[in-house]
């Protein structure tokens, strides 16, 4: 397990894109070898988005043979409504640069039989050869995707009905009409994420501090769910100052201690 931390959002996110981009281009994609990427949706992904964009538009990234994969999708909503996630994605992400739309992966909210479509998303998944590397943020609550606290840790792509907190959290998106966030969805398993060859969390904010805190120095609980990657082979946290306040100095100290090393890791 590894933690980068950053002064501030914008680093994460400049790290995180840097991430993505060296992890691609050292696979070598092209004719039949396609990169598989898990992502998020949500306010922390879109600087990093934002920033690959900008190294696609400057050529030194390409989308030609990547496949994606979403976390989630909410249930009921219309594909076409501005806060439906795959709105979200093809709005901040997907339109700005060079993917092909039949290589898009994201959950249908609306399919006539619900259980069938996340078997379906499983094993499209595992078709395309499994997640590469599957990049995800977390709530204050510390949950990953939408699998919220009490979550099987080995659960699979599945329909989850949401938390008071977190419909309350999403109102803000609902014009702050409560009555208008949908109260399910379709979500990764943390067991789906828990297969990827390779995770990044991005972790941004005082309001996530204790998240990290759970996820880092604390043991492994389904009631936190983010702490199951303390048990994934290579998981890399990215976290910014404020996100660090509840950890202890000397775990900081320590951490800091390996940037030098873990710079490397985006050929800086």
């Amino acid at each position: 397990m590894k933690l980068i931390i950053r002064d501030d959002y914008d680093q994460v996110s400049e790290f995180a894109a840097k991430y993505v981009r060296r992890q691609i281009l050292d696979y070598g994609t092209g004719p039949g070898r396609c990169f598989t990427l898990g992502l998020p949706t949500g306010s922390t992904p879109l600087g990093m988005y934002k920033k690959l964009i900008e190294f696609c538009k400057e050529g030194s990234l390409s989308f030609e043979y990547v496949i994606t994969f979403n976390m989630d999708e909410y249930v009921g909503l219309p594909r076409n409504h501005p806060e439906s996630y795959h709105s979200f994605m093809f709005q901040n992400f997907f339109r700005h640069i060079n993917i092909d739309p039949k290589n898009v992966h994201i959950l249908d909210g609306n399919a006539k039989d619900l259980v069938k479509e996340c078997e379906e998303y499983e094993r499209k998944i595992k078709e395309a050869g499994g997640i590469r590397l599957f990049v995800g943020g977390i709530g204050p609550d510390g949950h990953i995707a939408f699998n919220e606290p009490g979550s099987s840790l080995t659960s699979r792509t599945r329909i989850k009905t949401l938390a008071r907190d977190t419909i309350l959290a999403n109102a803000r998106f609902f014009g702050n009409d409560i009555s208008q966030v949908p109260t399910q969805a379709l979500t990764v398993g943390v067991g789906t994420v828990m297969d990827a060859y390779e995770v990044m969390i991005l972790i941004s904010g005082a309001g996530k501090a204790f998240a990290l805190h759970q996820a880092i120095e604390c043991g492994v609980s389904h009631m936190w769910t983010v702490s199951a990657f303390q048990m994934h082979a290579r998981t890399t946290f990215v976290a910014d100052e404020d996100a660090t306040e509840e950890l202890r100095v000397k775990t900081v100290r320590y951490f800091k201690g390996l940037m030098e090393t873990h710079l490397k890791l985006i050929g800086e």
